[in-house]
């Protein structure tokens, strides 16, 4: 043999033993059986979700046209149902409600003084019905000045009360005098109004109109909770057709998790079913939890597990879990959710 094949023999002998010496690297290492972790067999099905008010999150767009003149709450104030939120300035609608406030103020003083004996029933029931509609404008203007004026701390909590209770009695007015209006109209439909009377009448169902048409310009809180999100910039044009509500609420004294459950599992879940919410926020924090409600339908899931992508690929049943004491969770913030055997 050659010495050039001797030495290429004995460098490629030195080699194997090299690497037959090595150590094996921990990805050649044999898996260790391990034991499956004691609480993985108390769970039947583990699912993605998010964080919710009780109420959940409501979203308060505008209902007319025009710039935003007012506005009234900040993020984290906590606001009655019925508050003002938002005042929207729109001058042609503002415009038509003065005008056809005098054409009824025209129309009344123009009416036969007093009124015939035969009219005397209808004037009555009609005037009392119109005087307690605007009873109920001037009580919520009240309520809205009182309520703005204790949130710039000049108003009291009392006085805020009063004002509210106001209003309720006002409502309650109206529907007992719409109530008479009512049984008045089906007791004589033949007793026709004189045409002064018309009149009136029609001025009075123009400023119903207009009467509404300026309520849309004001956005009010639909139940009583906690500003969450806030869009929205004085001067800035308000629509009904912005994708993008103005002012997002909830109801804060509860939390709940609405989870997709995939639909594999969706035999497993039952209501009042015990569950638990982590998240990667509060690493180590479980929360509490028992389901409320199942959706009775399957449909593409939305979001994925936390650290996940969205995804619409899967198909879920939506579970919602009432959350025992969820702090420190926060609403929008995903969570996993474990539902107990």
């Amino acid at each position: 043999m050659s010495k050039r094949k001797q030495m290429v023999l004995a460098f490629g002998v030195l080699g194997l033993t090299t690497v037959v010496a090595l150590p094996p690297s921990r990805a050649q290492e044999p898996a260790a059986p391990q034991a499956a972790a004691p609480e993985a067999q108390a769970w039947r099905a583990v699912a993605p979700g998010r964080v919710e008010p009780c109420s959940q999150q409501i979203r308060v767009g505008s209902l007319g046209i025009g710039r935003i003149g007012q506005i009234l709450v900040k993020v984290n104030d906590k606001v009655f149902a019925g508050e003002a939120l938002i005042r929207i300035h729109n001058d042609e609608i503002q415009t038509r409600l003065a005008k056809v406030e005098s054409e009824v103020n025209l129309r009344k003083r123009g009416r036969a003084n007093p009124p015939l004996p035969k009219d005397a029933p209808r004037r009555q029931v009609e005037d009392a019905a119109a005087d307690a509609e605007r009873a109920v404008v001037d009580a919520r203007s009240a309520l809205d000045r009182i309520a703005a004026a204790r949130r710039a701390g000049a108003g009291s909590e009392d006085a805020l009360k009063a004002a509210d209770a106001a209003l309720s009695t006002a409502r309650a007015q109206l529907q007992q005098r719409q109530d008479d209006l009512a049984r008045f109209e089906a007791k004589a439909p033949s007793i026709m109004p004189t045409e002064l009377e018309g009149q009136l009448a029609a001025a009075r169902l123009d400023l119903r109109g207009a009467q509404a048409a300026v309520d849309t310009l004001t956005l009010r809180a639909p139940l009583a909770g906690t500003i969450l999100q806030l869009d929205a910039r004085v001067g800035e044009l308000a629509s009904p057709s912005s994708p993008l509500p103005l002012v997002v609420l909830g109801d804060l004294t509860a939390l709940r998790v609405r989870a997709e459950v995939d639909a594999r599992d969706y035999g497993t879940i039952k209501i009042g079913q015990l569950a638990m919410a982590r998240s990667d926020a509060f690493p180590g924090r479980d929360i509490a939890g028992k389901v409320s409600s199942i959706a009775p339908i399957i449909a593409p899931g939305k979001f994925g597990a936390q650290g996940q992508s969205n995804f619409t690929d899967t198909d879920v049943a939506e579970v919602v879990v009432e959350l025992a004491a969820p702090d420190p969770l926060i609403v929008g913030m995903k969570v996993d959710v474990y539902f107990r055997q």
